[in-house]
């Protein structure tokens, strides 16, 4: 008798998505804002949901935190959905959009989930290198998808890993140039200067998706909550492949509190630039290290120290390597931490380097 039934044959050899989650003093690996939420917010959190009803199922299409999300960017809430975190955002637009016989389109460097999503919405999905700098050019963007005819675009921006901020004119021509649904993920965009984002292009791009998360600048990247807004038949295919009350009370409740704290939780990112600017000025100093500019949260660097992420470790910091992706050789993505783990990240760095 057969003990065990066979995973999908796809799924055989695959390890589970995730960077590592050590205990360690100085993590800088996943990209979380390293202050706590602003005072006052678990408490009005606490006393709002003492009056939810948890015997009964939640509001299934959310709807006062939709129009909360629609006021925040001058729409209506039939062109805003949420769920459990972006990824939940980019599976169910692969779910509704994607499948066999249909095709990603995304950069490389790029988010490392995409093809893991697309593997698991039976998806096919190829990439577009970006140039030598990390940006994409419209001429490249246009180029690429009148050659591989995509169903979807996904473009990450910035870009994570590399932090760079993707052009509106190349967005333009990924849309132009076919039939895709463009979806525009700006998981940081938060911290990047004005005008980076994309949702002003809604209107004049009718196959636009911009996806959303509350992990990175809104400091709660333990409450998993994204969101998308676009067209309205996005919103409506979406409920086609979402789970019956995806979206908990609890989460719902948390998100509006947010929303409503909007000012207190956003104005941590001007220490967020600032350190950025410092620890990008304190790693340009180091020999034989290159570091790339970055609009985000975190800052990428190239250096020739074999076994730099595991070095870092012994000094117990912990940051994210990349070194073995394409593209990416020697490569380590550092989370931009409070001051003093910045500080311990530098000085973690100048004590391997004086080993080697």
């Amino acid at each position: 008798m057969t003990e065990r039934v066979p995973v999908r044959d796809d799924l055989v050899d695959v390890e589970p998505y995730g960077a590592p989650q050590l205990d360690v003093p100085v993590r800088l690996n996943t990209n979380e804002t390293a202050t706590p939420p602003p005072e006052g917010y678990l408490e009005e959190v606490a006393r709002r949901i003492q009056g939810l009803g948890l015997h009964r199922y939640p509001d299934r299409p959310h709807t006062a935190l939709r129009e909360a999300l629609a006021r925040r960017h001058g729409l209506t809430p039939d062109r805003i959905w949420a769920a459990n975190g972006s990824n939940e955002i980019l599976l169910q637009l692969l779910l509704a959009y994607g499948g066999p016989g249909r095709l990603v389109l995304s950069p490389r460097p790029g988010y490392a989930m995409y093809p893991e999503l697309c593997r698991t919405a039976l998806t096919d999905h190829v990439e577009v290198d970006l140039d030598e700098r990390f940006e994409l050019s419209p001429d490249v963007a246009g180029a690429a998808v009148a050659r591989h005819d995509p169903d979807i675009v996904l473009v990450p921006s910035p870009n994570n890993p590399v932090g760079v901020a993707v052009d509106h004119d190349a967005i333009r021509a990924l849309h132009h140039a076919g039939h895709a649904l463009v979806v525009v993920d700006e998981a940081y965009v938060e911290f990047a200067p004005d005008g980076t984002s994309v949702m002003g292009l809604l209107e004049e791009l009718p196959r636009l998706v911009v996806v959303r998360t509350f992990s990175k600048a809104f400091r709660l990247a333990g409450l998993r909550l994204g969101y998308l807004a676009g067209p309205s038949w996005v919103v409506d295919d979406v409920q086609k492949v979402r789970l019956p009350y995806h979206l908990d009370a609890l989460t719902q409740v948390a998100g509006l509190v947010a929303l409503e704290q909007e000012a207190a939780f956003l104005d941590h990112r001007e220490l967020v630039a600032s350190e950025r600017d410092r620890l990008t000025t304190a790693l340009a100093s180091f020999d034989g290290l290159e570091v790339f500019d970055s609009t985000a949260n975190f800052i990428l660097v190239r250096s020739t120290i074999e076994g730099l992420f595991d070095r870092l470790l012994e000094h117990d910091v912990l940051v994210r390597d990349f070194s073995d992706r394409p593209r990416l050789q020697g490569c380590v993505r550092v989370t931009i931490g409070t001051p003093e783990e910045n500080d311990r990240f530098v000085a973690a760095l100048r004590a391997v380097t004086d080993e080697s």
